[in-house]
């Protein structure tokens, strides 16, 4: 059977969601976008990816976030959403807002990994071309690389801007030290730093207790969190043992060793108070992390429409009171 070509739901800016300023800026990113680093590679179905990009459009999502080496295998999510925007969103170009990066290992040899100005030219000329795009609106260093000048790394994204392959330029994983190095660099050279972004949930605060939050805002950009449910650690998927279909059973990044006894403990806890709530520990662990200003936009993975449409009701959550954030700081701190 032939799809019909798609057609998106002409309430999709009034159906729910919500959308923040991006630090000091005139772009306004979703509450939650949509990442493509799992379940959207070529070891994934092409309609089960297009559905689920389909249903996030229909529903706001108009910020979709890749990386050169997503897939599996590398550059594969590119290629997905290359032939996603061929089929169905090429029309839409202008309401979309897409993100890729490049700093991890993609090719072999000296010139495929980290920060030289070569390999992140090189990269993004590479991505541009599986994604059928004549440029990202927002493209990242993907991590800090302590072997090349940071001058160097920086001068590149500021010249990718100014060459018009992408809009805006952020940073993502980069220590607080050389973040300040990159603010102030891109800053003085009229091509400020739009976003930072980083891993940030209930497990891990890192972000907020080494002050990477706040100075995001302080230097006028946004922070987006990656990883929010702790690769569904924060999810109701471990209650009951280890599901043979889970990231922990594939051997992926999340390890067996990452569901310790207190671990799971502690997942059980934050559960009760999520049924407390009338939500699910992940739309309660996503309504946590969107509780302040600090954060601008959650990065959401899923394999599935129904796990999507599931974890878009973190937008409906209540206020939590008091008692409730004291009660899950207890929890995490155990």
């Amino acid at each position: 059977m032939i799809k019909p070509i798609y057609s998106p739901a002409p309430d999709r800016y009034e159906n729910g969601m919500k959308y923040r300023r991006c630090g000091k800026s005139g772009i306004l990113l979703p509450e939650i976008s949509l990442g493509f680093w799992h379940n959207f590679g070529d070891v994934d179905t092409l309609s089960n990816s297009m559905d689920m990009a389909h249903y996030a459009f229909d529903h706001g999502i108009c910020h979709f976030d890749l990386a050169n080496n997503y897939g599996p295998s590398y550059g594969s999510a590119e290629e997905t959403f290359g032939l996603l925007m061929k089929k169905s969103f090429m029309p839409y170009r202008d309401e979309l807002f897409i993100s890729s990066k490049a700093g991890y290992d993609m090719w072999p040899g000296p010139y495929g990994n980290w920060g030289s100005r070569k390999y992140l030219m090189a990269s993004l000329h590479q991505s541009l071309k599986r994604m059928n795009l004549e440029y990202v609106d927002l493209f990242y260093s993907h991590r800090y690389d302590p072997e090349t000048p940071l001058e160097e790394t920086l001068q590149a994204l500021v010249d990718i801007v100014r060459q018009g392959k992408a809009l805006y330029v952020g940073i993502s994983r980069w220590p607080k030290e050389a973040a300040q190095v990159a603010y102030d660099y891109l800053a003085a050279h009229d091509v400020p730093c739009l976003i930072y972004q980083g891993c940030y949930n209930l497990f891990n605060r890192e972000p907020e207790e080494m002050g990477v939050l706040k100075q995001a805002k302080e230097n006028g950009a946004g922070f987006i969190v990656f990883s929010p449910l702790a690769q569904g650690l924060l999810t109701d998927r471990y209650l009951n043992g280890i599901p043979e279909d889970s990231r922990i059973a594939h051997g992926g990044h999340l390890k067996k060793e990452a569901l310790t006894e207190k671990r799971l403990q502690q997942i059980k806890a934050l559960n009760e108070i999520a049924l407390r709530r009338g939500q699910t520990l992940a739309e309660m662990a996503l309504a946590w992390i969107l509780k302040d200003d600090y954060v601008t936009s959650v990065i959401i993975g899923s394999s599935s429409v129904n796990q999507l449409e599931k974890n878009l009701k973190a937008l409906d959550s209540a206020p939590f009171s008091a008692e409730e954030l004291e009660e899950m700081e207890g929890i995490c701190n155990i």
